[in-house]
């Protein structure tokens, strides 16, 4: 799709008479981690389910390594054009992690858009938060070489290190990884832009201003989150107005793992009804 004089790659899937869920995804993460058989089932209970690739992820447009030609501004402004594109006026909302983060700054600067928020696994930021664990602390201030970003073994390898790292107490499925991992580096043009998206500029603190959400909130977030703890998780509920907290058992920061999906998609089909 043609969205804000960019090409972004779309996905729905279900009636699109049905109320809309728009999946967003974390940093560094194309559509596809919000596995198929997970938005099927979504869709199976009477939603229109749309996932997209953000940009430098997927199919969607990139830029050189370390150069992204965009702002946190753009990635909100693409999530409303895309349910222009649709013709949706208002949408349930689902990001996770960084797409958690972009889902606050829809409800509070396009609430007009929003029916409810799902925030998964993501933080409010700012200040009086539990620091993440110490051995992510030396991971990210001693980062290891990244893969040959051509050789698609290597780079299956170094997405599966990532889940073991942010992984929590639910063994990981190396077998569903590897498959995902696959096919996001078959269908990238250039795997290493997805890096961009931790030099992002633009953005402005949207913890004051939390407060201001009306959309109904489900926070879902796992206990054993390395990277944002669990008191991330009791920040959001305790600040967005009204917010329901529900705890996804040795969960860690990441994708919700196959043992959780019948809580995750009760919990999403019940909040979005």
């Amino acid at each position: 799709m043609h969205i804000n004089d960019v090409e972004l790659a779309v996905e729905a899937f279900g009636d699109q008479t049905d109320p809309t869920i728009l999946l967003i995804g974390g940093a560094e993460s194309a559509m596809d981690w919000w596995e198929d058989d997970f938005v099927a089932r979504l869709a199976a209970t009477g939603r229109h389910v749309i996932r997209y690739d953000t940009r430098d992820t997927g199919s969607s447009i990139t830029y050189p390594v370390g150069e992204p030609g965009y702002t946190w501004d753009d990635l909100v402004a693409d999530a409303v054009g895309i349910l222009d594109a649709y013709g949706v006026a208002a949408a349930h909302i689902v990001g996770i992690s960084m797409g958690g983060s972009l889902a606050q700054h829809l409800g509070v600067r396009h609430p007009d858009r929003v029916l409810t928020l799902t925030l998964i696994s993501t933080s409010p930021g700012g200040p009086g938060l539990p620091p993440m664990s110490d051995e992510l602390k030396k991971r990210f201030h001693e980062p290891s070489p990244g893969p040959d970003w051509t050789d698609r073994e290597a780079v299956i390898a170094y997405f599966l290190d990532g889940e073991r790292t942010f992984a929590g107490t639910i063994p990981v499925d190396e077998a569903r990884v590897r498959a995902i991992a696959g096919k996001v580096f078959d269908r990238s043009p250039d795997p290493a832009a997805a890096s961009n998206h931790w030099v992002i500029e633009g953005g402005d603190a949207i913890r004051p201003r939390l407060g201001e959400i009306t959309a109904p909130t489900l926070v879902l977030h796992g206990t054993a989150d390395q990277l944002f703890p669990y008191g991330h998780a009791e920040a959001l509920a305790r600040e967005i107005p009204g917010a329901t907290l529900i705890p996804l058992p040795g969960v860690g920061h990441q994708m919700p793992p196959f043992p959780v999906w019948d809580t995750v998609i009760k919990a999403i089909t019940e909040h979005t009804r």
